[in-house]
């Protein structure tokens, strides 16, 4: 795979700097059209050289991915809406105190130069070379880390589920005899404010009835939804990619059941609005739950503005070195490590693939029983690991909890997390301008 073809795979966030020298060059040809106001949100504004700067790239997205593009007007429309959505998300966690700090920053960096197989230098000058300033580059990986924990604490953090709940979604599958099959779907979504007049109700259930016919008709589903849907990802082509049934809302399980590739569901009708669905594919469940596990323990020193990552990581060499000498790894871990194991001698029992960090586990998977890692930063801190055995567990119980207690929360969370943006937006002030002339 050539660099090129990998550096597009970052998606939106890469191709989102390139916005930096559009603006230059709409600066240089047109200067009425960087100071003209398209939509005031709240206290900021969103300018028509911002506008089609990401009308620009929301067309390259598009083109990339085959789909034909919508009418101007209707495109123009949906990015302003999305633009706007977006604004108040960056604006509710600034006034709510939330960042993200420089050091977070440049881990999230580091790792996706990792994933591209490139040291930081390396990554830096393939985003040059592609015309990417980095520093722009930094500040859309920034936006990104802030929006998912913005919805993180305003939503998903908020979401219970009880062991009933999960008892019962259990009990049921059992009784119907399911497996859970999986779908693969898209979703157009025509928004409804929460205090929508009736004929405001009825201009958008004709909006919905009309992206549906032309959908009946044979137009591509991405272009409908770029030019319809309100749903956060209508750029995207609405794709919500494989769901079990038992993580999507009740309103949509029934329909879908019904459905084959290819089909589409009726208009159906929820608090937030009007919802099209297209199953694009199906497949069955075929789980397997025997994994391995490894039981493990660690040493973490944290680090602070009075112990620096050098610091850090020059102590826990130091115990490493006296570990290979003898000395023994859980009375160290007792004396200096700062985690809630360090009682339990830094023992952290049996774990299972993705219960612990990326950084950490897969640290942890290249050793051998009895053998202690180097020194290893992670998200936490820097960490010696030592695993002390491995074992392949049939964990179908426990997983099969883990996993409906995970559907229920997904499920929970995609309508809250909907909800939510409704009632930002409609709590917000926002203005168009959109239609005044130059």
């Amino acid at each position: 795979m050539s660099r090129s073809f990998t550096l597009l795979l970052i998606g939106c966030l890469l191709s989102l700097a390139m916005m930096v020298s559009a603006k230059a060059t709409a600066a240089e040809t047109d200067v009425v059209a960087l100071d003209r106001i398209v939509a005031i949100v709240d206290n900021e504004v969103i300018t028509r050289s911002e506008l089609e700067s990401r009308l620009r790239l929301v067309r390259q997205q598009l083109d990339k991915q085959g789909t034909p593009l919508p009418p101007p007007e209707a495109l123009e429309k949906q990015v302003l809406e999305r633009m706007i959505t977006d604004q108040l998300q960056l604006q509710f966690a600034a006034r709510t105190g939330l960042r993200v700090d420089d050091n977070q920053l440049d881990r999230t960096i580091e790792r996706i130069a990792e994933q591209n197989k490139l040291s930081l230098a390396e990554f830096r000058a393939a985003l040059e070379n592609e015309g990417i300033p980095f520093a722009k580059f930094r500040e859309d990986i920034r936006r990104e880390i802030l929006l998912a924990r913005l919805r993180e604490r305003e939503v998903d953090n908020r979401i219970n589920v009880t062991e009933a709940e999960i008892d019962n979604l259990l009990t049921s599958k059992a009784a119907r005899g399911e497996t859970d099959d999986e779908v693969e779907i898209s979703h157009i979504l025509i928004r409804v404010p929460e205090q929508a007049t009736p004929e405001e109700l009825q201009k958008l259930r004709n909006k919905a009835e009309e992206a549906l016919k032309k959908l009946q008709e044979g137009a591509d589903f991405g272009q409908i939804s770029a030019g319809y849907s309100d749903a956060p990802n209508a750029i995207e082509g609405g794709k919500l990619g494989w769901k079990k049934f038992s993580q999507l809302p009740e309103l949509f399980q029934a329909p879908l059941k019904s459905l084959k590739k290819g089909e589409l569901s009726p208009i159906l009708r929820s608090p937030n609005g009007f919802h099209i669905l297209k199953v694009t594919d199906r497949k069955g469940n075929t789980a397997t739950w025997v994994v391995q596990q490894t039981r493990a323990r660690h040493i973490l020193i944290k680090t602070s503005e009075v112990m620096s990552d050098a610091e850090a990581q020059r102590r826990l060499a130091d115990l490493k070195e006296r570990i290979d000498n003898g000395a023994n790894f859980e009375e160290l871990a007792r004396q200096y490590s700062e985690d809630g194991s360090a009682s339990k001698g830094g023992d952290l029992g049996w774990i299972n693939p993705g219960d612990t960090v990326p950084d950490f586990e897969k640290a942890m998977n290249a050793l051998a029983p009895g053998e202690t890692s180097p020194p290893i930063r992670s998200p936490f801190g820097w960490h010696l690991i030592q695993v002390l055995e491995r074992r392949s567990q049939d964990v179908t119980q426990q997983a099969a909890r883990f996993q409906a207690r995970q559907e229920i929360k997904a499920r929970k969370a995609d309508e809250a997390y909907q909800d939510w943006i409704r009632e930002l937006r409609d709590r917000a002030y926002v203005e168009y301008r959109l239609e005044d002339k130059d």
